[in-house]
């Protein structure tokens, strides 16, 4: 039997670390998870997670530094259309919730050269500014 070691890019360790602090962080502040990392041909949402009587598809950006710009600015007009098209996806896939209120929300991390956030913020309705 062979030792077979995925070696794991760090920009998705750092990424997946990321989507971990971001979910924590807002189930601390009251609201329930359904899933992370759901897929379909639209993309991916990070979490969906429920806010009171609302549904919210959760983007999380964790960059290091500002060399590849903030964590804000990388959700773009064509990626929130992006989102949005995922977030209709998770719904018609998931009957069973209805016809509920939905929002998309972004949370941006920024890190320290050594991987400690710096910054932590979480935008409500995000796809409205992107």
């Amino acid at each position: 039997m062979s030792d077979r070691r995925v070696t794991v890019p760090e920009h998705m360790r750092r990424g997946a670390d990321g989507e971990r602090r971001a979910v924590e962080a807002l189930r601390r502040r009251g609201y329930e998870l359904i899933e992370t990392n759901w897929r379909c041909a639209a993309g991916e949402l990070d979490a969906v997670m429920r806010d009171g009587d609302q549904l919210v598809f959760v983007e999380v950006k964790t960059r290091t530094g500002a060399s590849r710009g903030t964590a804000e600015a990388s959700l773009t007009p064509a990626k929130a259309r992006k989102l949005a098209m995922a977030a209709e996806w998770y719904l018609a896939d998931h009957p069973e919730l209805g016809d509920p209120i939905w929002r998309i929300d972004l949370v941006a991390i920024t890190l320290d050269g050594s991987g400690n956030p710096t910054r932590f913020t979480h935008i409500t309705n995000a796809a409205l500014i992107g």
